[in-house]
């Protein structure tokens, strides 16, 4: 079975309310995802916007969730490392955490939610990279899940 990403904020390409965005409190949306294959040791989780002005803007970079997670709660505290022992990378907004969505004026962007079931733990330092985590990640990919939504001003 396919790892699955889901949220109870939004549908599936849908809207993303403005709660969760740098119009409302800017808190991250709760999210949940189905049983990671065998073998998983740590799950990673990107969100960013390809159609930024800029080329792609991260807006999330977390890692070395523990293989036992099975959600993250709403408004993920916004600090270098979980009570869980997972880590959080620096974001485009130059901050470590969660930065949601804050398109300039025209037509909605997306955001893109990307979960990674890895083999490994990454065990990178808190405040890396987007690149780093991906560069870490390459050949210890599992399965992953994507989960799309939309925003617009």
């Amino acid at each position: 079975m396919a790892l699955e990403l889901k949220t109870t904020a939004f549908a599936p390409g849908g809207a993303i309310p403005k709660k969760f965005t740098c119009d409302g409190p800017n808190v991250s949306p709760a999210l949940t995802w189905t049983e990671p294959p065998a073998g998983t040791q740590s799950f990673a989780l990107v969100m960013d916007d390809p159609d930024a002005p800029v080329g792609t803007w991260v807006h999330w970079v977390l890692y070395d969730l523990p293989a036992g997670a099975r959600e993250l709660a709403e408004n993920v505290p916004k600090s270098e490392e979980l009570a869980s022992g997972a880590r959080q990378g620096r974001n485009d907004f130059r901050k470590i955490g969660y930065g949601g969505p804050c398109p300039p004026p025209g037509p909605a962007h997306r955001y893109f939610f990307k979960l990674y079931a890895l083999d490994a733990k990454l065990n990178l330092k808190a405040g890396t990279t987007k690149a780093d985590v991906e560069k870490t990640m390459k050949g210890h990919i599992l399965a992953q899940a994507e989960l799309v939504g939309r925003y617009g001003r």
